[in-house]
């Protein structure tokens, strides 16, 4: 698999940039100052646009982020919700309410102690999961077919380090 040179790539970027875009820079640096600044700006950017695509238009972004967490791992008490969505004890309870308001999820009693309750998703918490992760997964995946292979090639080698640099 050849390596694309940066001007090959950046050449094809102008037809999916918005009029806002400020035009990409003919040769991006490699020095880690300024392509911190690049990544940043590109990856929140990337980020804010798939988060606007949910099913459910109520959702908070913290309260999507406790669903979504809750399918992943399956129930949890809300101390660890709390930790690890790093926010303190009472936002996640006001989080847990709406989220329980809404009915998609559901306290039950701990097992083992029963001091402790745990949550967990509903039917109705799982199937917003899903179809927002459905969404989000088709919504990018039209942008990258507008993508020529090399550029492709290139964001799957990003991720594969873009997941190393936030493993660590």
């Amino acid at each position: 698999m050849s390596e694309v040179p940066p001007a090959t790539v950046e050449g094809a970027l102008p037809a999916l940039r918005s009029p806002v875009t400020p035009p990409v820079s003919a040769t991006v640096s490699s020095r880690p100052g300024p392509l911190a600044v690049d990544l940043r700006v590109a990856l929140m950017r990337t980020v804010r646009r798939v988060r606007a695509e949910k099913s459910d238009e109520e959702l908070s972004d913290g309260q999507y982020a406790v669903l979504a967490y809750l399918d992943r791992t399956g129930p949890a008490t809300p101390r660890s919700l709390a930790e690890y969505e790093r926010v303190q004890p009472p936002s996640m309870t006001r989080i847990l309410a709406g989220l329980t308001e809404a009915g998609l999820v559901v306290r039950e009693g701990h097992p083992a102690d029963g001091r402790q309750v745990l949550v967990r998703l509903t039917p109705e918490g799982r199937a917003t999961v899903r179809e927002t992760r459905r969404r989000r997964d088709a919504w990018l995946a039209r942008r990258l077919a507008d993508l020529e292979p090399a550029e492709r090639q290139v964001l799957s080698d990003a991720a594969r380090i873009l997941r190393r640099i936030a493993d660590t």
